[in-house]
């Protein structure tokens, strides 16, 4: 196995190794802490969720620009409903109905519209903003509005015992993050359903000629990527007890970065959930270290923009070496 091939294979792999290595030496009272972990996990529970969803249409060679401002609509909803009196059930069901029928309508456009997945998801990335803005008023919903059986659900947890005299719980948001991967997984992974979009992302006229439902399966997929923000939304706006019409504007970038990572894993350069997730637990770990380290937000952002140029490139260059 020549260099070149490992780089390609373990390229990645080994960077998130250098990462861990690199603030484990310059942080090593705080950064190797189980509390330090639990926390990033918690803190990257709605990345990953959104991350989950970003990957299912990025199976299919697509991408959805939308999904930041589809979280955000979805918390501006909730928010919205709970100031009405809605029970927490109701409006955890009204906010991802919000985000699922988002989904599908970007499903609508691309499939059966025939508009570019860059054009379409852009224009209602516009929409759902300007939406969220409009039903907030441009402000936070916050305080009183929001019930203490929506907001104590962030802060709630398993617990996991003591680790080295300190109590130790397994957020819930963690939780669903975990249950989110697990069900990504096993729908592309274990059914017809991911065999299919893996089939439209390899080649979609030979998906169409094999018989493959290619408008309803992207259509589908493209509404559960929907859903999969709106629950991140409801995550957020449950962890910090409000519901902001920008909440959700960072997730977009950081989830098709996260996708983009795992593809420079796969030995076929296409998109795979496991592979997501190391590519979350890398933006999430530089940031956490860089944040401990006290580097500035912006240089946190350039540092992020270069990592996905790095990875598109990486991925690309992966794809041409198998040709």
């Amino acid at each position: 196995m020549t260099l070149g091939t490992i780089f390609r294979r373990y390229g990645t792999l080994i960077g998130f190794a250098l990462i861990l290595l690199i603030f484990w030496v310059n942080l090593p009272e705080t950064f190797m802490t189980a509390r330090n972990w639990l926390n990033i996990t918690q803190q990257l529970s709605m990345l990953m969720v959104v991350a989950s969803g970003m990957t299912i249409v990025m199976v299919m060679g697509d991408f959805d620009l939308s999904v930041g401002s589809a979280a955000s609509l979805a918390g501006i909803v909730a928010g919205l409903l709970f100031t009405l009196g809605y029970p927490v059930w109701m409006v955890v069901g009204a906010a991802l109905l919000v985000g699922l029928l988002g989904g599908a309508f970007n499903g609508v456009l691309v499939s059966f519209v025939g508009i570019l997945p860059f054009v379409a998801t852009l224009a209602t990335l516009t929409m759902f903003s300007g939406a969220a803005f409009v039903l907030s008023g441009g402000k936070t919903i916050s305080g009183k509005a929001i019930p203490e059986d929506f907001s104590n659900f962030a802060r709630g947890g398993i617990p996991l015992g003591d680790i080295g005299g300190v109590a130790v719980i397994l957020p819930n948001l963690t939780i669903v993050a975990l249950l989110a991967v697990f069900g990504v997984w096993v729908l592309l992974e274990q059914t017809t359903f991911g065999r299919r979009l893996y089939a439209i992302g390899g080649n979609i006229e030979a998906a169409y000629l094999s018989g493959v439902a290619v408008r309803r399966l992207k259509l589908i997929a493209f509404s559960l990527t929907g859903l999969s923000a709106a629950g991140a939304g409801l995550m957020y706006a449950s962890r910090v007890a409000s519901a902001n019409p920008t909440q959700g504007s960072g997730l977009m970038l950081n989830a098709i970065a996260a996708v983009f990572l795992g593809m420079t894993m796969s030995e076929q350069g296409a998109p795979r959930i496991l592979a997501t997730v190391v590519g979350v637990l890398i933006l999430g770990v530089l940031d956490n270290g860089l944040t401990q380290l006290s580097v500035d937000s912006y240089i946190r952002q350039i540092l992020v923009g270069g990592i996905i140029v790095l990875a598109v490139a990486a991925s690309s260059i992966t794809k041409r070496s198998r040709r």
